[in-house]
């Protein structure tokens, strides 16, 4: 079994975050070749050694011909699709640009559809996409995490004019996920670096327990003074036994039940893998709810911090537990005219569930004014046309 960390006290970008892909021993050409599949100018990769506050690092240059084209994401997922892709590689990159799109759109206040901007057309932000999504995929990674990330504070100019830093998409990207300024008063983390982090980062956490193995540090183009502007991955073996969480469960007879959907959003935003609630009847006939939650050791003392800050507990109970996850990638179907996110599922290989993204097609059926039930009608058969189940051997 095979973790890695990001460490992002410098922020993230696609050039740091290949920088240290390839400082920790992906080739480059495996990240350049999904580049050169695509149909549009020839962009090309090269590697350079460089130092940020005497820290050695690797920087990965984009090199792209002058372009005014300016690509919907209509465009952009079009060029995906229709290249030769390896499946993994192009699931990965889609799932990026939508989150883009998505996260635009709700900026400029316009359907994903319609956004028209610079970063998800540029050749070295499809460039920057494919070679991270390329990269981890070759690592084969059984699970990625990563630090809070660096954001940056102050402001600068774009293409609508001043804009605040952390720049609002950024901020729409990494909901959900640990971010702080920074000392570095300037924009530390692009837009396409948050996409890539909120696709790719399973957990975010301080270094976790692990034996490790490689490490390698991406430089980003600034040499500021506050810090060395690198993004660290940390590749290893997990410290404790593969497969090992820790489930923590308590019993509450005294809550508003109103408070509990708050609760688990909150737990798992502290890093929980999952959070639950099981009715119960406790002594002398009381009705009460167990709360039951799921985390990697390194969330433990976050996930508790929660519990006691939002439910009226007094102790909890914590064991080791161990926990089968099947490969899964993200993909998307097209579902009368408009797009539902659908999760795919595999084991050694083969497809063996295939579900859609509930909250995507709610949110269709209210953009075109049709029943839920019949929106994930048509999305379900759509998701099972487009990936079906692998029969065993």
């Amino acid at each position: 079994m095979t973790i890695g960390w990001l460490d992002l006290a410098a922020g993230a970008s696609g050039d740091m975050l290949l920088g240290a892909l390839v400082d920790a021993g992906v080739p480059v050409d495996v990240l350049a070749a999904p580049v050169a599949a695509l149909p549009v100018e020839p962009v090309t990769l090269t590697t350079e050694a460089a130092t940020r506050h005497g820290l050695g690092a690797t920087r990965v240059h984009v090199h792209a011909p002058p372009s005014d084209v300016h690509r919907t994401w209509a465009d952009v997922r079009a060029l995906l699709t229709d290249a030769a892709l390896a499946p993994a590689v192009r699931e990965g990159a889609l799932a990026v640009f939508e989150r883009l799109a998505v996260a635009e759109g709700r900026v400029h206040r316009v359907p994903a559809e319609e956004v028209h901007f610079h970063e998800v057309g540029a050749l070295d932000a499809l460039a920057d996409v494919l070679g991270v999504v390329a990269g981890f995929a070759h690592l084969g990674l059984d699970r990625l995490t990563a630090s809070p990330v660096a954001l940056g504070s102050g402001s600068a100019r774009g293409a609508h004019g001043v804009v605040p830093i952390p720049g609002p998409a950024v901020l729409e990207l990494l909901r959900g996920a640990p971010v702080v300024a920074g000392p570095v008063p300037a924009e530390t983390c692009t837009p396409t670096g948050a996409a890539l982090l909120a696709v790719l980062v399973q957990e975010w956490t301080t270094l976790p327990a692990m034996r490790v193995q490689r490490v390698g540090s991406g430089a980003g183009g600034r040499d500021p003074e506050q810090l060395p502007n690198v993004v660290r991955l940390v590749l290893g073996e997990p410290a404790d036994q593969p497969g090992d969480g820790l489930l923590l469960e308590t019993n509450v007879d005294d809550l508003d039940p109103r408070l509990w959907p708050g609760v688990l959003a909150e737990l798992l935003a502290a890093g929980a893998s999952d959070a639950w609630l099981t009715p119960i009847l406790m002594k002398k006939g009381r009705p009460a709810h167990t709360l039951s939650v799921l985390c990697r050791p390194g969330a433990l003392v976050a996930v508790q911090e929660v519990v006691v800050a939002t439910t009226s507990t007094i102790g909890m109970r914590v064991q080791p537990v161990q926990k089968v996850a099947l490969d899964r990638t993200q993909a998307q179907v097209e579902v009368l005219g408009g797009q539902v996110g659908v999760k795919v599922a595999r084991s050694a290989g083969r497809v063996v569930n295939v579900s859609v993204e509930f909250e995507d097609v709610a949110a269709l059926a209210q953009q075109l004014q049709l029943p839920v039930k019949e929106v994930l009608r048509a999305a379900t058969a759509a998701a099972e046309r487009a990936h079906p189940v692998t029969p065993a051997d």
